[in-house]
């Protein structure tokens, strides 16, 4: 097996002082399920009693608001959780944001982003994509764009603490883990690579040492 496949040890790292800051430090990654499937659930249904978007119409903007959460999802680890400020608080908010991840790649209660984080978030994204298509129109795409969340969070999860065989689960755990063990400058989709060839931040067609 590749040294690129570590193993799942469940190492973490306290953050605040306070217990009451560090609890929302930390999440289990059935957490977005239980807050964000009703979400989807209530757009999908608000899409299909709607006598102004038509079936096709729907489908489309459920599919484009997936196709727009891979690009958020690109730039957002790329450009925001990569970025690399001076500053000494702006650097400790980078490691609460993303630093801890990488130096504690396996903390399974650190893998899915946590509520504090994600609801501020899908409240600035649904408003910002009502304000561009309107109250009927942005429900169907908000499904999508949120289901697209959700898959990247549970594949994050997923990528970091489940072992399987299946080649397109393989293929993107050694995506991801070569951004972990390789070259963190390099694979931010983690959903996808899609964004990653477009932007050259692909790596390279060398084998893993074995």
């Amino acid at each position: 097996m590749p040294k690129l496949y570590v193993s799942n040890k469940d190492e973490s790292v306290r953050m605040f002082r306070s217990d009451f800051m560090e609890l929302f430090t930390k999440v289990h990654f059935t957490i977005p399920l239980i807050l964000y499937l009703p979400v989807v659930g209530y757009s999908c249904y608000r899409t299909l009693s709607s006598e102004q978007i038509g079936w096709m119409s729907g489908a489309g903007l459920f599919l484009a608001g997936i196709f727009a959460w891979t690009i958020t999802e690109y730039v957002m680890h790329r450009y925001v959780f990569h970025f690399h400020p001076k500053a000494r608080w702006a650097q400790r908010l980078h490691f609460i944001m993303h630093g801890v991840h990488h130096d504690y790649p396996n903390d399974s209660m650190r893998l899915v982003l946590p509520p504090a984080v994600s609801i501020p978030l899908a409240l600035f994204f649904y408003f910002t994509f009502r304000a561009l298509l309107g109250e009927e129109l942005v429900f169907p795409f908000f499904a999508g764009f949120v289901l697209g969340y959700l898959f990247y969070d549970m594949l994050h999860y997923s990528v970091h603490h489940v072992n399987s065989n299946n080649k397109i689960f393989v293929a993107l755990k050694t995506h991801h883990l070569k951004h972990h063990f390789k070259d963190p400058d390099k694979g931010f989709g983690v959903s996808s690579p899609l964004w990653d060839l477009v932007a050259r931040s692909e790596f390279s067609a060398s084998k893993t040492p074995e």
